[in-house]
């Protein structure tokens, strides 16, 4: 069964995902970005393994280009797990390259907990006036939820340009 919530303006994956909080019944959840496509290897199945070995959230990471730090959240590492997985220190949204810690960035695929939903009630607007989920992750590591940085095998297709957005579209032709 799918189940649909609306976003009448868009303030942000924050919102977007708060709007969910009646229809998610489970401790965790994950979340998948339509923007954010990963194809040859089954990303989601993979987190779900290291979730149910680890027992708490994970989010899929990959290293991007320290020019585009500033589109995405970036990560610190606490320590590595091992060559694919580490503990993630913090998490900071769309930071300047002077800022970003390192060029680990969150990508669209999240196991989150249900308790993110009490941060995202009073979540207070971030970058670009928008409330990002990146924010209410960081409180909760501050928390001291762990949170586990993926670094995935497939294929990562950015659609959240344009330009990324017909190069996905070209990728995906010859699939």
């Amino acid at each position: 069964m799918i189940k649909f919530v609306y976003q009448n303006k868009p303030l942000g994956t924050g919102d977007a995902v708060y709007k969910t909080k009646n229809l998610i019944k489970d401790k965790y959840f994950l979340m998948l970005l339509p923007d954010d496509l990963i194809i040859r290897k089954n990303c989601s199945k993979s987190m779900i393994s290291i979730f149910k070995k680890h027992k708490c959230s994970v989010m899929a990471s990959m290293k991007v280009e320290k020019k585009t730090v500033k589109r995405w959240g970036i990560y610190s590492k606490e320590v590595n797990l091992d060559k694919k997985n580490f503990y993630i220190k913090d998490v900071i949204e769309k930071p300047s390259i002077e800022s970003a810690p390192s060029n680990n960035a969150v990508i669209g695929r999240y196991i989150l907990p249900r308790k993110i939903f009490d941060i995202l009630k009073y979540q207070k607007k971030g970058k670009g006036g928008e409330i990002h989920i990146t924010d209410a992750i960081r409180k909760l590591i501050n928390l001291n939820y762990k949170f586990i940085g993926h670094n995935f095998e497939g294929k990562y297709l950015d659609c959240g340009t344009m330009h990324g957005y017909i190069k996905s579209s070209l990728e995906i032709s010859k699939v």
